[in-house]
């Protein structure tokens, strides 16, 4: 049996890095679970985030997977560690990535970080970024309106514009010239983004440089799937089984095979 990358996220929002992992990685199979009864994780408290993908990452573990990769900011920011701690095969999260990503394609030094409210207070994009970067000037906001609207499938209205505009409009400023979209969510909205920043702001998202980092990692550890491995994904949620199949099939374009039995896991939906 071919064993499985595991990701997972609050919601929809890791399937912006399961797009990327089947681009670059087109033999890996991946198991995706999106807690979407439980979303946004930004305003919750980091115990109760850490509870969560704990429980996540539990259930992932009886498909044995050999890797797993936290698609989710604000879990990363909080629960990357304790869940390396637990586990014994790789675990993967995406805010070192798109902090790398961020310093390879400015040129000014300014950088711009928007997330959850859980991920922009964690303080871990700018750690990540002065740490390979001390000289930096990072700009952070907290959008957390965004998730709600990705979570509804709004990508691209006059709500959507005006809720984008109002939360983006202090950070406006200066040098900027990359805006990194920390919360994996927020590609859904790149172009409302991008039209509010303008065009002299770049974005970076971290989907691409995660599955770098996953398939160094999978090559290092001589776990590539094979040239003649035909993968068949696999999606869970814990939320509205429609919802979220639909976002799914039109982001990734194709069909998707969903199980909605993640409320088989302790206390999930609570």
């Amino acid at each position: 049996m071919q064993q499985a990358i595991a990701v997972l996220d609050s919601g929809v929002g890791g399937l912006t890095v399961v797009k990327e992992v089947m681009r670059q990685l087109p033999r890996e199979k991946i198991l995706y679970l999106g807690d979407t009864a439980r979303t946004p994780y930004g305003p919750r408290p980091a115990e109760e985030v850490i509870r969560f993908t704990r429980e996540i990452v539990d259930y992932l573990l009886q498909y044995q997977p050999k890797m797993i990769v936290i698609a989710c900011n604000t879990a990363t920011a909080v629960a990357l560690q304790d869940i390396r701690s637990r586990v014994s095969i790789p675990v993967v999260g995406v805010i070192n990535p798109g902090a790398r990503a961020a310093i390879g394609r400015s040129k000014t030094g300014v950088i711009g970080v928007i997330g959850t409210e859980g991920t922009i207070k964690s303080g871990a994009y700018e750690h990540a970024l002065r740490r390979l970067s001390p000289r930096l000037e990072v700009i952070t906001k907290a959008c957390p309106d965004f998730v709600p609207l990705v979570e509804d499938g709004n990508f691209r209205s006059e709500e959507t514009y005006r809720v984008v505009s109002s939360a983006l409009e202090s950070i406006k400023q200066g040098a900027m010239d990359c805006l990194i979209l920390g919360c994996t969510h927020y590609p859904f909205l790149a172009e409302t983004i991008s039209e509010v920043m303008g065009p002299e702001v770049g974005l970076i998202s971290s989907a691409e440089e995660t599955a770098r980092e996953i398939s160094t990692i999978l090559h290092e550890n001589n776990q590539l799937a094979g040239r003649d491995e035909v993968p068949i994904h696999q999606f869970f949620c814990s939320g509205d089984p429609r919802k979220f199949q639909e976002i799914a099939q039109s982001w990734l374009g194709e069909h998707i095979r969903l199980t909605p039995v993640v409320w088989r896991v302790p206390n999930i939906g609570a």
